[in-house]
C-alpha cells in the first residue's frame, strides 16, 4: 500500500529535501506552506500542496479532514519569528516576540500532531525538527526546540502501544536554507563550518535521508529519540 505523508513547511529547504526524498519513493505526499510557493514546489516535486499557518488554530482544527489517514508525519515548519526586540526593555515586545516564537516553533507542532493522531496508521512514524540551538537555549527559537525535542519524546511513550515511533532531528548549520531570512554572511558561514568535525554544511538532503529512515521498516525499534546532524559541531554520548 501506498504511504500517505505530511511534511510541514514543504515549500523550501529542510522541508523540501524531506518531501521530494518520499516523493521518490513512491509515497502519496502532501506539504504544508503559504501561498503560490507552496503550489510551486509541489508541482515540481510531484506532491500536493496544502495552505497552513501554524499560528492560525481554525486552519490547524480544521487538519484532519483535509489531509485524512497518514503513515508519517513530519513536523518541519518553524523558524525565527521576526528580530528581537532592540534598545531599552519593552515588556510587551519581549513578551510578544516570545509567544509568537512559541506558538510556531513549539505549539503548532504540538497541535497538529494532536489533531491528526487519531488518523496516523498503526505502525507509522512521526519526526519532528529540532535545533543544535537546544543544547544552548540562548534565545526563544531554541528554547522551543529545546521544548520541541523534550516532547517528541513523550509522543513516543504515548504512541509506542500502537506501533508507532516518533523521534527528533537537531540539525546543526544547514547551507541552502531561509533559517535566517536571507544568505548567511560569508564570515559566519566559515566559522560555523569551522565548529564542524568534517569541514563541511551540512545540506537539506542530509537531514531528508535521516527522516525517511527514521519512517523505514529498518528504524521500527529506534523510537523517543533525539538525534544530532551536525558534522561533529555538537558531541553526544
Amino acid at each position: 500500500m501506498t504511504r500517505r505523508v505530511l511534511v510541514t513547511g514543504g515549500s523550501r529547504g529542510i522541508g523540501r529535501a524531506i518531501a521530494s526524498r518520499f516523493v521518490d519513493d513512491g509515497c502519496e505526499v502532501v506539504l504544508t506552506g503559504r501561498g503560490e510557493e507552496a503550489e510551486r514546489t509541489a508541482q515540481e516535486i510531484g506532491a500536493r500542496a496544502l495552505p497552513l499557518d501554524l499560528s492560525d488554530r481554525a486552519t490547524i482544527s480544521h487538519l484532519a479532514e483535509r489531509v485524512g489517514e497518514l503513515d508519517v508525519l513530519v513536523n518541519n515548519a518553524g523558524g525565527f519569528v521576526g528580530r528581537p526586540p532592540s534598545g531599552a526593555p519593552d515588556v510587551e515586545a519581549i513578551a510578544d516576540h516570545w509567544e509568537r516564537t512559541l506558538r510556531v516553533n513549539l505549539v503548532g507542532p504540538a497541535l497538529v500532531l494532536a489533531m491528526l493522531e487519531p488518523g496516523l496508521r498503526d505502525g507509522g512514524a512521526v519526526v519532528s525538527i529540532g535545533s543544535i540551538g537546544a543544547e544552548y537555549a540562548g534565545n526563544p527559537y531554541s528554547v522551543a526546540k529545546a521544548a520541541v525535542q523534550a516532547w517528541s519524546a513523550g509522543a513516543a511513550e504515548r504512541l509506542g502501544a500502537r506501533g508507532i515511533t516518533a523521534n527528533a532531528i537537531a540539525p546543526g548549520y544547514v547551507a541552502g536554507t531561509n533559517l535566517w531570512g536571507g544568505p548567511v554572511a560569508e564570515e559566519r558561514h566559515a566559522s560555523l563550518v569551522e565548529r564542524t568535525l568534517v569541514g563541511r554544511a551540512g545540506s537539506p538532503a542530509d537531514i531528508a535521508e535521516l527522516a525517511f529512515f527514521l519512517c523505514s521498516p529498518g528504524a521500527r525499534h529506534i523510537t523517543g529519540q533525539t538525534i544530532h546532524v551536525n558534522g561533529g559541531a555538537f558531541l553526544t554520548r
